[in-house]
């Protein structure tokens, strides 16, 4: 695993540099290894010793300012088999979801593993998450990516390639999981045997798209009697232009990107009091979720040739971390450490 992210850069550290007109380079320093663009080379061992946050120069001149990425600057650059669920998003999952250190953790789906490395972080060594993915190319792409970001796969992850509810009571005992974070097309089809794995007060929380998906799995949760009242929200993020007297909201803002809806585990055999409500017109049909289709809520596919270049990619970059680790760690005496850029964002 990765050390305390700070001190000195060293080989095989991960830099993020931004250059002139504001474009990122994200490298992994090794040894001889040189950022070439049309402005000119920048050798990694003018960063190596530098201290985070320097100024460095290239051959014609040009300055970077060099800084260990964030997270977030990760997680937005890596490799992508499925979208992944961005930072505003995952920060309420975390929030909303109460993940805390040493949690029992399950998530489904695992997509490119971009809130895998969010839940690792927030749940400690102390905790364990189990991840499902159906598609074995896009659990991969995850692995891959979560070992490229640590440099190694940590030892209290699991991914389980298969169907969730077929899969999930042979991975974890009954009313044993803390926490269950259900990023997929229909979560529905999974919240029984969910109910089954969480322990008495357990956080169930669905990430879906469409409002369409919401009223559905909100309806289904209810139904069940299991749990709590669901609650639902969004989450926006604008960004403000602050430069002296000028300050004003940024013209673009990241908007909807998806739905969060929460409930929590009732006590075997508790029966929830009952919520008054208004009469509305809140009930559907079998004729309503006919009309439901994947492509009506936007789901798109991505290529099988797209999704192998998607692996490669990741494998690459985490095999360029296990031998920048092995470098930096004194465990390569050869120093021969290979890494190329993380390729951009898709």
């Amino acid at each position: 695993m990765i050390e305390r992210p700070s001190g000195p850069f060293r080989l095989g550290d991960r830099v993020q540099l931004t250059g002139p007109k504001g474009r990122l380079h994200t490298i992994t320093l090794r040894e001889g290894g040189e950022l070439h663009t049309h402005h000119g080379v920048l050798k990694h061992e003018q960063l190596v010793g530098q201290p985070d946050g320097s100024i460095v120069a290239n051959s014609s001149g040009h300055e970077y300012l060099a800084l260990r990425p964030l997270l977030r600057d990760f997680v937005m650059s890596m490799p992508r088999g499925a979208a992944i669920i961005y930072p505003k998003d995952a920060a309420q999952i975390i929030a909303e979801a109460d993940v805390f250190p040493g949690a029992v953790v399950v998530e489904a789906g695992v997509g490119s593993g971009a809130l895998s490395l969010w839940l690792l972080r927030a749940m400690g060594t102390g905790g364990r998450l189990v991840s499902f993915e159906r598609r074995p190319e896009f659990a991969d792409v995850a692995r891959a990516n979560v070992e490229t970001y640590l440099g190694d796969t940590p030892p209290n992850w699991d991914v389980v390639v298969g169907d969730l509810v077929e899969s999930l009571p042979d991975a974890v005992a009954p009313a044993s999981v803390d926490r269950v974070v259900l990023d997929m097309l229909a979560p529905w089809e999974c919240i029984d045997v969910v109910a089954d794995a969480l322990t008495p007060g357990g956080v169930v929380l669905c990430y879906v798209a469409t409002a369409t998906q919401l009223s559905r799995v909100a309806e289904y949760i209810r139904n069940t009697g299991l749990f709590t009242d669901p609650e639902a929200s969004e989450t926006m993020v604008r960004g403000w232009h602050v430069e002296g007297l000028a300050v004003r909201p940024d013209h673009r803002m990241v908007a909807h990107t998806g739905f969060l809806l929460s409930a929590r585990r009732l006590a075997p055999g508790a029966v929830p009091p009952e919520v008054k409500r208004r009469a509305s017109k809140s009930s559907y049909g079998d004729e309503d979720v006919e009309l439901w289709t994947p492509g009506a809520v936007g789901d798109r596919d991505i290529t099988d040739k797209n999704l192998r270049k998607r692996v490669r990619e990741a494998q690459r970059a985490a095999e360029g971390a296990r031998r920048a680790s092995g470098a930096a760690g004194g465990t390569d005496g050869t120093g021969s450490a290979v890494h190329g850029d993380i390729p951009p964002r898709i």
